[in-house]
């Protein structure tokens, strides 16, 4: 089956959008935001494509567009409920960024991990490299394996920190991918050359087709 992987963060803000640009360009796949909550400024399926260079065609439409900038729930709550969430059936590889972190609420009764625990997709999780991570990205995968979702491994965001990396790889035994440096400037060229170096394209591709 076609690799279909789930991108979510163990926060809000740690660069999962960015990550999942370099890795939908790196899988020459296709991008999918289920849910944007504020569309105000760039969408993330906007920066997606303005730094994954890869053609317009490989966005797929957001299910939920919500205007009001904040956590889905509330925004579906004010600018209508959305109706359903599945992942579309592609013949390329497909990456869904989620939204914030994986106990976001999409209602007042479901939060987004549940949803990709119907979904059956493996998940990436990232995470920061810096102070504080050791607890969000434990309490995360913690999360994600009592449901059982499948794992495809950590990705780290930031300055390379080892005693982290040690730490996460030697409590949980999750594979850490690769550290994505922050770049400035962040173009498409950048991130892709940053990438490259970081990660190894067979770490998505062979064990990421459920």
């Amino acid at each position: 089956m076609t690799t279909r992987i789930i991108v979510t963060g163990t926060d809000t803000g740690i660069g999962k959008t960015v990550f999942a640009a370099g890795l939908t360009r790196l899988l020459d796949g296709y991008y999918f935001k289920p849910v944007q909550a504020g569309l105000g400024e760039e969408t993330d399926t906007a920066a997606v494509l303005r730094l994954s260079a890869l053609p317009a065609d490989r966005m797929l439409s957001e299910v939920w567009r919500l205007n009001t900038p904040a956590s889905p729930h509330l925004a579906a709550e004010r600018d209508g409920d959305p109706t359903a969430l599945t992942l579309p059936a592609l013949d390329h590889p497909l990456v869904v960024e989620g939204a914030g972190g994986l106990m976001v609420p999409l209602t007042r009764d479901v939060l987004y991990i549940d949803v990709f625990a119907t979904w059956r997709a493996p998940v990436v999780l990232c995470a920061r490299t810096s102070l504080g991570t050791l607890n969000h990205t434990l309490l995360s995968l913690e999360a994600l394996q009592r449901r059982g979702i499948p794992i495809l491994g950590i990705a780290l965001i930031g300055d390379a920190h080892a005693d982290n990396e040690r730490t996460l790889r030697e409590m949980d035994r999750v594979p850490i991918l690769g550290t994505l440096p922050r770049l400035d400037p962040l173009t498409p060229q950048s991130l892709a050359a940053a990438f490259s170096v970081a990660f190894a394209r067979e770490s998505f591709v062979a064990t990421a087709a459920p």
